[in-house]
């Protein structure tokens, strides 16, 4: 009798803990879901790739660095960012059109859910540590992190390609 308490505890605990699991991914997710970030250069990165900070916004620090690198693929995708210091030019969106995201939504989805395909385009530029000027407290309940990243954007604009969703470079205008 003692044995069956003991594993019906166990089993409790462990569908609670999974159950807390995947509440926070769900609150990650809708923190991030309406896509607000800022993203600008952060220099000159190696050929093909380009390597950006990304500001993501979040109630939990926590959710806006693990958001990083998904708000950072979709910016490139869909804002472009503008020139400034440390050698850097402005980079446009890939994508010219608004209507294009809702267009091949059923794509976008699956390349930007958890663990998707937009993770083979972007990489940790540091060794995860953000940075003291990084990570800002802009109310009472929100925060302002930023991550930077390198992502490789010539690869995404050809998958990209493959897919319909922007026009070759070559296809002439």
């Amino acid at each position: 009798m003692n044995l069956k308490n003991i594993l019906v505890l166990v089993v409790l605990l462990v569908m609670g803990t999974h159950a807390n699991a995947q509440w926070k991914k769900n609150k990650a997710n809708e923190d991030t879901k309406i896509w607000r970030y800022d993203l600008e250069c952060e220099g000159i990165a190696k050929l093909g790739s380009k390597l950006v900070k990304v500001w993501s916004y979040s109630k939990n620090p926590k959710h806006a660095i693990s958001r990083s690198m998904k708000n950072a693929v979709h910016g490139i995708i869909f804002k472009g960012y503008a020139g400034g210091g440390q050698g850097c030019t402005s980079f446009s969106p890939m994508v010219k059109s608004a209507e294009t995201e809702g267009e091949f939504q059923e794509f976008f989805d699956a390349f930007f859910a958890d663990g998707g395909e937009y993770l083979k385009y972007v990489s940790a530029a540091t060794d995860g540590s953000i940075a003291a000027g990084d990570r800002l407290k802009i109310s009472k309940r929100e925060y302002k992190i930023g991550v930077v990243v390198n992502i490789q954007a010539d690869q995404l604009r050809k998958r990209l390609e493959r897919e319909g969703i922007v026009r070759s470079l070559t296809s002439g205008f």
